[in-house]
C-alpha cells in the first residue's frame, strides 16, 4: 500500500522515529495511524533490549521545583555519548522524570532494587513501573524506550532524589 507523505509526516511527529521507520510502519500498518504507532513502541522496546548491555557514562542531573518551591526532585539520567545528552529529546525526558518523581515519590528505580520482603505495589513504588503523569496509558519504562529508539542509545536512571518540606 501506497502510504502519503503527509501521514509519514504525522507519525514522525508523533514518535518521533526515522522517515523510513515510519513509513515502513504505516505500510505494514495499511496506513493505519494507531497501528503504526504501536509498531513503532514495539519496535523500540526491542531495540531497548538490545541496547541494555551497554555502558551509558555521559548524561545530566535535572532537577524539577514544584510551584511554591516545597517539593523538589533531582534526577541522575545517563546515556551513552555526550552528544546524545545534549540532545532535546534527552533534556526533555530528564526534565519529565525529575516531574515524576516529584509528583508521585517513588522509592526504587525498578523492582530489581527492592529488598526481600518490601511492602508495597511496584507499579507505585518503583519509578520505572509507573503510569507516566502525563499520560497514564504509557509507564515510565516505555518513555524511556522510545527515547532509546530516537536516539540510538542506551539510556538509564542512575539515581533519584526527592525533597519536600517537613519531611
Amino acid at each position: 500500500m501506497a502510504v502519503s507523505t503527509e501521514a509519514v509526516k504525522e507519525l514522525r511527529q508523533r514518535m518521533g522515529a526515522g522517515v523510513m521507520e515510519c513509513k515502513r510502519a504505516l505500510e505494514e500498518a495499511d496506513g493505519d495511524m494507531e497501528r503504526a504507532a504501536e509498531i513503532l513502541r514495539q519496535r523500540g522496546l526491542a531495540l531497548a533490549e538490545a541496547r541494555a548491555h551497554r555502558h551509558t557514562t555521559q548524561g545530566l542531573v535535572e532537577c524539577y521545583i514544584h510551584a511554591g518551591g516545597r517539593i523538589g526532585a533531582m534526577v541522575e539520567l545517563n546515556c551513552e555519548t555526550d552528544f546524545v545528552a545534549r540532545t532535546d529529546t534527552f533534556k526533555v525526558l530528564a526534565h519529565d522524570l525529575a516531574m515524576q518523581v516529584a509528583a508521585t515519590g517513588p522509592l526504587f528505580i525498578s523492582p530489581d532494587d527492592l529488598p526481600p520482603g518490601t511492602e508495597g505495589d511496584p507499579s507505585e513504588i518503583c519509578l520505572l513501573l509507573q503510569p507516566y503523569i502525563r499520560d497514564p496509558s504509557r509507564t515510565i519504562q516505555e518513555l524511556i524506550s522510545e527515547a532509546i529508539a530516537q536516539t540510538k542509545e542506551n539510556i538509564q536512571v542512575r539515581r533519584f532524589a526527592r525533597f519536600e518540606l517537613g519531611q
